[in-house]
């Protein structure tokens, strides 16, 4: 085994849990280290997700995996018992905890949680976000300087993704009804999410956080995405300011590369977008 991995967690600022897995190349570091966030109805052991991880570890990148403190999945890890939570969940509790989980790599803290201290170079931070995640990480990146390198896998160019009827019903119901095909759960998003969301979009303009970032941009999407069109992996690759980006569509596959939950095994999609991201990140940190 090319890697070590060990558990911890970080307690925010409203006292939810922030669980994370860092995943670490065999050896003494300190290593340059990726935040992995995952996306809308994710969480940091769906399918790939570990896999991701491992696989860039055993290239010499430690990678910091995380659930978000309102995704809705708690000590159970891969089932969503804080339909609650997951209700109220925002953009800006996202940013927000992963700036905790910034602050925590910045001062040590993180590697000493995890029971290994000055294994991660924190001057050599990046960031990889799928889906919504990836929105997440284009608006970390375009506001904290310590992400010196950003890829995104599948994301989104708006967080406003909702038609103006599913807005008024949204309104009107107080709540809209997300179902889970996966779970059969029915999880929903109160009103306040959608007000949220109307009260802050200018602090949730990706376009915006994306030409504010300087980072070296790899944005990666497959061609025939059947929840986020391939079309916004376009408009986030003009948008960024980056001095250095890239943009890779993968011919015939979808939102998550072909990987399913539980894990049935790698796909060539998905190893090209591991193997991709992977080059890009040895090269920018």
């Amino acid at each position: 085994m090319s890697f070590r991995e060990e558990a911890f967690h970080l307690t925010n600022e409203i006292d939810l849990s922030i669980r994370c897995d860092l995943s670490l190349p065999k050896g003494e570091g300190p290593f340059p280290v990726v935040v992995l966030l995952h996306g809308f109805k994710g969480f940091k052991d769906w399918g790939m997700f570990p896999h991701t991880a491992q696989a860039l570890a055993a290239r010499g990148i430690a990678v910091l995996r995380m659930n978000t403190s309102m995704n809705g999945v708690e000590e159970e890890l891969e089932e969503f018992t804080r339909l609650d939570l997951f209700a109220k969940n925002t953009p800006s509790r996202e940013v927000a905890d992963v700036r905790l989980v910034l602050d925590a790599l910045e001062s040590g803290s993180a590697a000493e949680a995890a029971g290994c201290p000055g294994m991660v170079d924190a001057s050599r931070i990046g960031i990889v976000g799928h889906s919504k995640g990836g929105g997440v990480a284009l608006l970390v990146a375009g506001g904290d300087p310590r992400v010196q390198c950003v890829v995104t896998w599948a994301a989104i160019a708006s967080f406003y993704r909702w038609s103006d009827r599913a807005v008024e019903k949204w309104r009107e119901d107080g709540r809209i009804d997300i179902p889970n095909a996966r779970t059969g759960q029915m999880m929903w998003l109160d009103a306040s999410v959608l007000e949220d969301g109307e009260r802050n979009r200018e602090a949730y303009d990706i376009e915006a956080a994306c030409r504010r970032t300087t980072a070296p941009g790899l944005v990666i999407h497959g061609e025939v995405d059947e929840s986020v069109e391939v079309r916004d992996s376009a408009r986030i690759f003009d948008w960024l300011g980056s001095a250095a980006k890239e943009r890779l569509v993968i011919p015939h596959t979808g939102h998550t590369f072909g990987a399913v939950h539980p894990w049935a095994g790698a796909t060539p999609a998905w190893e090209q977008a591991v193997a991709k991201s992977g080059d890009w990140f040895l090269a920018n940190l």
